[in-house]
């Protein structure tokens, strides 16, 4: 028998052992020099430290100022205040207001949507904003999230809920407004429910989707076409429905409320966030420190819709009624809650104000009361551990994702710096320099 030949195996393995000693040899960390660093657990602003960077984690903190090795990569941040990637709550980042945004129900194909996505989600992430829930749009919300997971697409990393869920005729029913031969009737697979047995239904259809997330309307809106913007839309039975299934699939639930029934309703079933709160009451409060429950305020968004409400033929005129009364409640009755305890997450509601001035929601949360520092550890260990990824989002940590943003100033001496982010990197990768 003729013996083997191994010498192609054995030059095999010597050249990959030669590429892979070259490329570790060569393999670059990246040092970020900052003046000052912001820790958002203790809520302190370190003076004078570097950042290594390795791939898409922070490596190392390290006291002073270092250049690393003479393969290393330095960026010179020695001015700026440095902070962790900006998270966002709630969003809808398919679209935008605009005076034809309710034409384009109608005359926009999932295509269109999808393209004009890509723009605010970029605008999103070069304000500053690495990470966004999304709280409902049409589906197309999900194949975004797959297309900047894959670098197609440059934009926040995004949980989504895909489509929200409603009642019939409630806030998020796709079909209000629309004529009557056209409505049909939409049901759990389209969000749309009436009873719990719907209500599971509709949930297991968001995981089957793709969702992260999963949003329920539980009193009336103010955008939607729709007249009353603040009655309970969900019984106490399907909102119990909604929340034990989306534990079962390991999923966060957020409820769109106004109004203050609906709020309670949402409250006793276990909803883990309420969205805006307008008009929440103090009971209502009481029972969200109690089941500690968190207000994401929105107050930017409830200011744009005022200023919209304001501006001839911009919204359709029952619209325009709701915005103009609730829209100016919601940073008053935000101070109030604040104040009394009620636990606070970061969110603008982005896509009713425009997207990429998601960072306003810091100066509007200031101004109501609410100190810099816990408004902007609201936006960071606050929604990293409500997103479940508090090991490895909303710090500047070893082993956490280098999602990193610089400002030109300390935010506790202007908070309106916040608004004009100057450095932006997610995920090890730089965006905005």
């Amino acid at each position: 028998m003729k013996p083997r030949n191994h010498q192609p195996i054995q030059l095999l393995f010597s050249f990959l052992f030669f590429f892979c000693s070259v490329f570790l040899a060569t393999a670059q960390d990246l040092y970020l020099q900052c003046g000052e660093i912001f820790d958002a657990g203790s809520g302190k602003f370190l003076q004078e430290r570097t950042l290594v960077v390795s791939g898409n984690k922070i490596t190392k903190v390290l006291s002073g100022f270092s250049a690393g090795s003479a393969k290393d990569s330095v960026i010179d941040l020695r001015q700026k205040t440095v902070l962790p990637g900006f998270i966002d709550l709630h969003v809808h980042i398919e679209s935008e207001s605009s005076p034809s945004r309710y034409l384009e129900r109608f005359t926009q194909n999932d295509v269109d949507v999808a393209f004009e996505s890509t723009i605010y989600a970029k605008r999103t992430l070069m304000a500053g904003f690495t990470t966004v829930r999304d709280l409902g749009g049409s589906g197309v919300n999900i194949a975004l999230r797959k297309a900047v997971d894959k670098g197609l697409v440059v934009g926040p990393r995004i949980f989504t809920a895909g489509k929200a869920i409603a009642t019939t005729g409630g806030h998020a029913d796709p079909t209000n407004g629309v004529r009557w031969d056209a409505m049909g009737d939409p049901g759990p697979k389209e969000g749309v429910v009436n009873s719990p047995e719907d209500a599971k239904k509709a949930v297991r259809q968001r995981y089957k989707d793709g969702a992260d997330v999963i949003k329920v309307t539980a009193t009336g809106g103010v955008m939607s076409v729709a007249k009353n913007g603040q009655n309970p839309q969900f019984t106490t039975e399907e909102l119990k429905a909604i929340v034990a299934t989306a534990k079962d699939y390991g999923m966060l639930t957020a409820a769109h409320a106004h109004g203050d029934e609906g709020m309670r309703r949402a409250i006793l079933a276990g909803i883990n966030t309420i969205e805006h709160g307008t008009l929440m009451e103090e009971p209502t409060m009481d029972l969200m420190i109690e089941h500690n429950t968190f207000l994401v305020p929105t107050i930017s968004a409830g200011k744009a819709a005022a200023a919209m409400a304001d501006i001839p033929g911009f919204l359709p005129s029952v619209v325009a009624q709701k915005a103009r009364e609730i829209g100016p409640i919601s940073e008053r009755n935000f101070k109030k809650a604040y104040e009394k305890g009620v636990p606070i997450a970061f969110g603008t509601d982005a896509g009713v104000s425009p997207h990429g001035e998601n960072g306003r929601e810091f100066t509007f949360m200031h101004e109501a009361g609410m100190p810099v520092v816990a408004a902007l550890q609201s936006a960071m260990t606050t929604n990293a551990k409500l997103l479940g990824m508090e090991n490895a989002l909303g710090a500047l940590r070893e082993g956490y994702f280098a999602d990193i943003v610089a400002v030109d100033e300390n935010p506790v001496k202007n908070v309106r710096t916040l608004e004009k982010v100057t450095f932006v990197m997610k995920n090890g990768t730089v965006y905005k320099n």
